[in-house]
């Protein structure tokens, strides 16, 4: 795991050499182990890398450069399947100096160019600086778990793993000027950024399966490299359904343990990260460790579940009671996404990994299972209620947004509601994906909603940010890219059964591996109980983060926001949702300087 960063001038201007140190400062938790930076400032062009030494401790310096120096190559993640393409490469007569999959990539590309992609099993974002062509190639992964951000100019194009290695050169103050108000928009209906837009204006996501090529003349060059929807539903016998499942989510755990460091999994004891676990236990000798914290509060406390999962596998258990009021770290959660995220479960995601990473570098976890086979409730509560019609789409995302048109048109002001009232969330961000999955059946279309924005938008971030804020890295084993596409083949009837029950095959698939306790248990949410706290003990902090915000003030009504915190209060109605959303807007603007 690292973090890249680097710039492309058109024009050939150099970046002063503080910048690009500067910008590896600004990257050392995502890699505190090792540091390289290519940069020829006669092109114009620099590339560096913040490493987290994973695989092949002594000998994956990066970047890596062709035999004649003029390819250099940066990564961000994994190749899990690099030992299979190095052996290809050395029965074809490849020479590999070292046992690095960053080499691995290289020589794939002087061999292929950037059409290697395809054959890449893994999570990544890749630069690479070809001399040959005097271009630049910025890559990533198929569904976004490694992340990749830009800003171009038309003169000079700057990238990194996070926003905060470049944004000083683009923003060098902070003003509301620089917020993208069509962005603000869209995260009121999201409860996130949906990429590719960021909260500030001219920065925007890589998007993942895309790779962007960069030459002295145009626009640079884009392509989609990889489309989920490529696949077609296709009925097939249930024991077929789970024959091809078992073995590809146990095949895509026992290439995700190779790590030359200690390694372990995040443990919930729910389906999906009992079925990581229980095969990881398969494939090790020793006691697979594994973390969970738990909380006092019954209703968010799934440490019991973990324990258990933890004892049917035999695993070395680690588990801690966290405080139950975790607002001191919220702060520091909106620091490293660089962007306000309403999802305060980023803020528990910080303690396991906290907690994790005193014992490992490297965790698995069970992220995109409920992406891939329907286990979030929302699916249920919207297809159980009714068969969806042929235009289902508009009311599933009304149903599934954080504030509806009419609700951010009341909350805005005059002003604001005039600029933004052409823009429409559903049209603009969420049509486009369900046109492209048309030919899926509705669950398949709504699942692929959220493996296009959901994920890489925010799921994905979480143990991205969170992680890498310890120095430590997480793999999902659900997100391979055989196991994607195998689930697209899979009829949205299989996942959704006609009463509602989420993960329906899913859960029988995993049953005899993980018991009937573990794969039939109530879901429950890793979060925390943060609309009880604006009603109890943290009420005055938060009607002073909420009323006292400069920048909130500036574009929405005051009224609105007050009467949504009184109403929810009083129990009047529960306004969680809109109101942390609003506050960590407001929190975030903190920390960035704009308030």
């Amino acid at each position: 795991m690292c973090g890249i960063f680097g710039y492309w001038s058109r024009e050939r201007q150099a970046l002063p050499e503080a910048a690009l140190g500067a910008m590896a400062r600004a990257l050392i938790h995502r890699g505190p182990d090792d540091e390289g930076i290519q940069h020829d400032g006669a092109r114009g062009v620099g590339i560096g890398n913040r490493r987290l030494s994973i695989i092949d401790l002594a000998g994956g310096h990066q970047p890596m450069f062709s035999a004649d120096g003029r390819i250099a190559v940066v990564q961000n993640g994994e190749i899990f399947n690099f030992v299979e393409l190095a052996r290809e490469l050395q029965h074809a007569g490849v020479q590999l100096q070292t046992q690095s999959d960053t080499e691995v990539i290289l020589r794939l590309y002087e061999r292929e160019g950037i059409a290697c992609l395809k054959r890449l099993n893994g999570m990544f974002a890749i630069a690479i600086d070809d001399a040959r062509e005097d271009a630049l190639y910025l890559a990533r992964d198929r569904v976004g778990e490694k992340p990749l951000y830009l800003h171009d100019d038309g003169e000079r194009l700057l990238f990194g793993s996070e926003i905060k290695a470049f944004l000083p050169l683009v923003y060098p103050s902070r003003s509301p000027g620089q917020i993208d108000l069509e962005a603000l928009h869209h995260y009121l209906s999201f409860n996130y950024l949906p990429p590719p837009w960021t909260i500030w204006r001219g920065i925007r996501h890589v998007m993942p399966g895309t790779w962007m090529k960069w030459t002295r003349r145009g626009p640079p060059q884009i392509q989609r490299w990889w489309r989920l929807t490529d696949q077609h539903e296709e009925a097939m016998a249930p024991e077929r359904w789970r024959e091809e499942f078992l073995g590809l989510i146990d095949d895509a755990t026992r290439i995700r343990l190779r790590a030359d460091v200690p390694f372990g999994a995040f443990l919930s004891g729910g389906v999906d990260s009992s079925t990581v676990t229980g095969l990881m236990a398969r494939h090790v000798r020793e006691p697979v460790k594994t973390f969970c914290i738990g909380f006092e509060d019954a209703r968010f406390d799934e440490s019991r579940h973990a324990a258990l999962a933890a004892a049917r596998f035999g695993c070395a258990h680690h588990g801690e009671i966290a405080q139950p009021d975790m607002l001191s770290r919220w702060a520091q959660v909106l620091h490293h996404l660089d962007q306000p995220h309403g999802d305060v479960s980023f803020m528990p995601t910080l303690r396991v990994s906290e907690l994790a990473a005193r014992h490992v570098k490297v965790v698995l976890t069970g992220d995109g299972g409920d992406e891939l086979f329907a286990g979030y409730e929302k699916y249920a509560r919207f297809f159980a209620s009714a068969p969806p019609g042929a235009d289902f789409a508009p009311p599933y995302f009304e149903s599934v947004s954080l504030f509806t048109r009419q609700a951010k048109q009341a909350l805005y002001r005059p002003e604001l509601a005039r600029a933004l009232a052409g823009v429409d969330s559903f049209a603009a961000v969420a049509q486009p994906w369900f046109d492209e999955a048309a030919h899926l059946g509705p669950v398949n279309q709504a699942l692929y909603l959220d493996m296009q924005l959901l994920l890489p938008g925010n799921n994905l971030v979480k143990p991205d940010r969170m992680g890498m804020a310890v120095s430590i890295e997480a793999r999902a084993p659900f997100l391979d890219w055989r196991l994607m596409e195998f689930a697209f083949r899979s009829p949205g009837e299989t996942k959704l059964s006609a009463s509602g029950e989420t993960k329906h095959w899913l859960k029988q698939a995993v049953a005899p591996l993980i018991g009937q306790d573990l794969a039939y248990r109530e879901k429950q949410m890793f979060t925390v109980p943060i609309g009880e706290w604006m009603r109890g003990p943290s009420r005055a902090w938060f009607a002073d983060l909420l009323m006292g915000s400069a920048l909130l003030a500036g574009w929405f009504r005051r009224e609105a926001i007050a009467s949504m915190f009184e109403r929810h209060g009083s129990g009047q109605a529960n306004h969680t949702r809109e109101l942390r959303a609003l506050a960590a807007l407001a929190l975030w603007a903190k920390g960035v300087g704009l308030e």
